[in-house]
C-alpha cells in the first residue's frame, strides 16, 4: 500500500521515480534495517512526523544516549549542503525590497529557483548589473546569518546605478527557501492516509480527480510546512542505511553504517525503490517507515543528548533536475565544497 502511495506522491509533485542510479542503491552500499519508525512508533508505521526537539527525550528510558553535537559539529554536518543566491560579480548579495519597510535576501535550495529570480531581476531592468547565481555552504551561514542572535552585522544597501557607498542597515531579513516540489511533498505526506491508497487501488492508479483532491488537501490541511520559506523539510526512511567507506569499524568489528537524510523526496524514494528491486527476497516486502522533520527542529535535536547517533547521520543534498546522481555523488565525496562560493557575502 505504501509503495503505491509513494509512486503516486512523486507523480503528483511532478518528478520521475526512475532517475536514481543503481550505483547509489546497490546492496553493497545500502541496506535495510529491521524495525519501524526512527523516532518511535509502530513497527509497520507508514509516515511518522518526527517529534520536535523538546519531545521524545524520554520515549525509551533504557535506550543508549549519545552526546549532543557542538555548534562546530553541526556546521560541519551542514557544510556539504549547497544553497544558492543572486549576487553581483564581487559576491555582494542582491537584497530585494518587497516594500519600503522590508529588505529581504533569499537563499534557495534549488538552483533553478535562484536562476528564475535572476532572470526576473534581469528582465526588470537589472541587466547591466552583471548579476549571477552563487553557491554557498549551508554550514557557513546557518548560525552566522540564518539563525543568529538577531545581529548578523551591518549591511550596506545601494540602489543599482547609485553613486556613493549606500545606506547602512541591520534590518535585512534572510530567508531560506526549500524546493517547492519537496515542500508540496512534505504537505502531502502529512495529509495522505491509508484511505487514499485504497482509492488508488480501486481506481487502478492516479486519476485527475484523485490528484486534484490530494493537492487541495495538502494545501489546506497540512499541519506544518505552510510557509514558503524557513520551514525546510527533511525526509528519511527509518530502515535505510549506507555503509561508510574506509577502515572505520564498530565496536563489534562490523562496518560503520550511516543513516541518510534527504532534502529531496524524489532522491530518497527513487533510491529506496531502486534498492528494493535488487534486495534479497526476505526484505522485498518491507514497508518503508517514512519520517519527516523540519531542518530547524532537527538541528535543535542534534544539539541535545539523543537516542540517535547524529555523528553517523549523513545529509544528502538535493540534485538539480537532470543531474546524474552517481556523478554528483562522486563529486560531492571528492570535494563537497568545489561548487560553493568561497569569498562572497563578506567572506563567510
Amino acid at each position: 500500500m505504501m509503495r503505491s502511495l509513494l509512486s503516486a506522491l512523486l507523480l503528483l509533485v511532478g518528478v520521475s521515480v526512475t532517475s536514481a542510479s543503481s550505483s547509489l542503491a546497490s546492496p553493497s552500499v545500502f541496506g535495510v534495517a529491521r524495525g519501524g519508525a526512527l523516532f518511535g512508533g509502530k513497527k509497520d508505521a507508514k509516515v511518522e512526523e518526527a517529534p520536535a526537539a523538546e519531545a521524545g527525550a524520554d520515549a525509551v528510558a533504557e535506550a543508549k544516549k549519545f552526546p549532543a553535537l557542538s555548534q562546530e559539529e553541526v556546521e560541519e554536518w551542514l557544510e556539504q549542503v549547497p544553497v544558492f543566491a543572486v549576487t553581483d560579480a564581487n559576491g555582494a548579495g542582491v537584497v530585494l525590497k518587497p516594500d519600503n519597510d522590508s529588505s529581504v535576501f533569499y537563499f534557495f535550495f534549488s538552483p533553478q529557483m535562484a536562476n528564475a529570480t535572476l532572470n526576473q531581476l534581469t528582465s526588470s531592468g537589472a541587466a547591466d548589473m552583471d548579476l549571477r547565481v552563487s553557491a554557498f555552504s549551508l554550514g557557513k551561514i546557518w548560525f552566522k546569518i540564518l539563525n543568529g542572535d538577531g545581529d548578523s552585522g551591518e549591511v550596506m544597501l545601494k540602489t543599482p546605478g547609485e553613486e556613493g557607498e549606500g545606506v547602512a542597515t541591520k534590518n535585512v531579513e534572510y530567508r531560506l527557501v526549500p524546493d517547492t516540489r519537496d515542500l508540496l511533498g512534505a504537505r502531502m505526506l502529512l495529509t495522505m492516509n491509508p484511505e487514499d491508497g485504497q482509492k488508488l487501488q480501486e481506481e487502478g492508479g492516479m486519476t485527475q480527480e484523485i490528484a486534484q483532491a490530494a493537492i487541495k488537501k495538502a494545501m489546506t490541511e497540512s499541519p506544518k510546512f505552510n510557509t514558503t520559506f524557513n520551514e525546510i523539510p527533511v525526509f528519511m526512511i527509518a530502515q535505510m542505511r549506507m555503509q561508510k567507506t574506509g577502515d572505520e569499524k564498530e565496536e563489534d568489528g562490523e562496518p560503520v553504517t550511516l543513516l541518510p537524510m534527504y532534502f529531496s523526496l524524489q532522491n530518497m524514494v527513487s533510491t529506496w525503490q531502486q534498492f528494493m528491486t535488487q534486495a534479497p527476497a526476505d526484505v522485498k516486502d518491507v514497508e518503508p517507515a517514512i519520517n519527516l522533520m523540519s531542518l530547524h527542529d532537527l538541528v535543535a535535536m542534534m544539539q541535545k543528548e539523543s537516542e540517535i547517533d547524529f555523528r553517523n547521520v549523513v545529509l544528502v543534498p538535493s540534485l538539480p533536475m537532470g543531474a546524474d546522481p552517481a556523478q554528483a555523488q562522486a563529486q560531492a565525496e571528492a570535494d563537497p565544497m568545489a561548487q560553493m562560493g568561497g569569498s562572497t557575502l563578506g567572506d563567510l
